[in-house]
């Protein structure tokens, strides 16, 4: 093997982020020898002590969390008030962060820690994020270091690069953007991580080089100190922002549950624990705020009503969910994929899913709708294949293509240029591609002459004051 060629290399996760909310010239953390020596030896320093404390999980497992409980609501079963949503004012919600999310301490590092807002030098223009530029969000894996790529994408300029990284202590699985910043009243730009640790990382995109995140959601138990385990006890696999009831952000584990957290409080309010298997999928209803959509490895999809979060409804695709995503365009409507390369579209009302193909021959692991082209769903699977469809009526396959990046594992869509989309695969020579459906003849041609739905700001990905 090339000794320029990495052992492993693969893109796990990714996603999008509108234009428009990124600084045009991000912050940066400028540290001296002396002050990465010191956060280098306490990072090994955590780390010890995590590794002895987790020889005593057990005790602390069964352990209650009473010292960490959120104050009990006036309806028990509306843990956030959804029932009020419509007359909710967003700057009722309290600001501040409770004991479990942790904020990165500067304040000792004041004469080491030099912060840079003035603008680039005259040979960092690309550094500078302008107005058109998207965002994409890419966890990748390379040899033994996990990293948070921030790529710049510019359909017009040809552009695509990596813009800063975060480097990250485990395997990233899961990507969610928010702009609700529990210290700060005014949107910000914000970027959830899951992954091999149950312990979510909330990251300040509007930072480079920063070292440690915004704030953390979880805790993990140590019997020397006496801590209680906060939120997971695995791995993160899926998280979903509620963009209508910005404060609460929703995450699906390995540890066969979800839990919505309150991010202002930093904690977690209520538990979905009635998953047989690992929580693989996630996603809440983009206009209706009480309602979350899950896929779980138990073969199973469910709509929970987050007012009532002991009941649910439940559709089965054996044997495991892959991915589930609404369809805006039919509010009573989601498709969900599994691990056998099968797709389903329900409609909520009815017991049994509408139609189900054969999408791909293993496992669909990217799974879209377009919010902006009505009938437009685009897969990607693990048997390196990309295809669209036109689910109009019935599923009808439009395009095939050979993705570059090997078994595709994930895939994202420009929320700008709904034909523009990012691919990720397991291929150590390219494990990322940008693919233009506006290339294809068979994707113009069915879909070019369709009019375009254009999403409101305040109800997509993008929360600016």
């Amino acid at each position: 093997m090339d000794e320029t060629t990495p052992s492993v290399s693969l893109v796990s996760c990714m996603h999008f982020v509108r234009r428009g909310v990124a600084k045009a010239v991000p912050e940066k953390i400028e540290l001296t020898e002396k002050e990465l020596e010191k956060i280098i030896k306490q990072t090994a320093d955590d780390l010890r002590i995590t590794e002895r404390a987790e020889q005593g999980l057990d005790d602390s497992d069964s352990e209650t969390n009473e010292d960490n409980a959120a104050p009990v609501p006036a309806d028990p079963n509306d843990e956030f008030n959804f029932a009020k949503y419509d007359d909710e004012d967003n700057l009722s919600n309290p600001i501040g962060l409770g004991t479990i999310a942790t904020l990165p301490n500067l304040g000792d590092l004041s004469e080491d820690v030099q912060i840079r807002t003035d603008g680039p030098d005259s040979d960092e223009e690309d550094d500078i994020i302008k107005s058109d530029d998207n965002l994409l969000l890419v966890g990748h894996v390379e040899s033994d270091a996990s990293i948070l790529e921030v790529y710049v994408f510019n359909k017009e300029e040809g552009s695509f690069y990596v813009h800063h990284d975060i480097i990250l202590p485990w395997f990233p699985l899961c990507i969610e953007w928010l702009s609700h910043d529990p210290t700060d009243p005014h949107p910000g730009n914000l970027c959830a991580l899951g992954g091999m640790d149950p312990v979510i990382q909330v990251w300040d995109l509007d930072i480079e080089n920063c070292l440690e995140p915004a704030f953390k959601l979880g805790k993990k138990p140590n019997k020397k100190k006496k801590i209680k385990r906060v939120g997971h006890k695995d791995a993160v696999l899926d998280l979903s922002w509620n963009r209508n009831f910005s404060h609460v952000l929703a995450s699906g584990s390995a540890d066969n549950t979800v839990l919505l957290w309150d991010l202002d409080q930093g904690t977690p309010h209520t538990t979905l624990d009635y998953f047989e298997d690992k929580v693989q999928s996630i996603t809440f209803h983009p206009l209706e705020a009480q309602t979350l959509l899950t896929g779980a490895c138990d073969g199973r999809a469910r709509v929970t009503d987050c007012r009532t979060p002991t009941a649910c409804r439940e559709w089965a695709l054996p044997t495991e969910i892959e991915r589930v995503v609404w369809d805006r365009h039919n509010p009573f409507c989601f498709v969900m994929s599994n691990n056998t390369g099968k797709v389903a579209y329900v409609d909520c009302r009815q017991d049994e899913p509408l139609w189900v193909i054969e999408a791909h021959e293993k496992e669909v692991t990217g799974l879209v709708i377009s919010d902006n082209i009505p009938g437009l769903m685009i897969t990607v699977g693990t048997d390196a294949k990309m295809k669209t469809w036109d689910i109009s009526s019935a599923a009808v396959q439009v395009s095939e293509r050979q993705c570059r990046v090997g078994a595709a594992l994930c895939t994202a869509v420009c929320p700008d240029d709904p034909l523009s989309l990012a691919v990720g695969g397991d291929n150590k020579q390219c494990c990322i591609e940008m693919v233009d459906l506006s290339a294809s003849e068979q994707v113009i041609d069915r879909f070019g002459s369709r009019p375009r739905v254009t999403i409101p700001v305040e109800d997509s990905n993008s929360m600016e004051s």
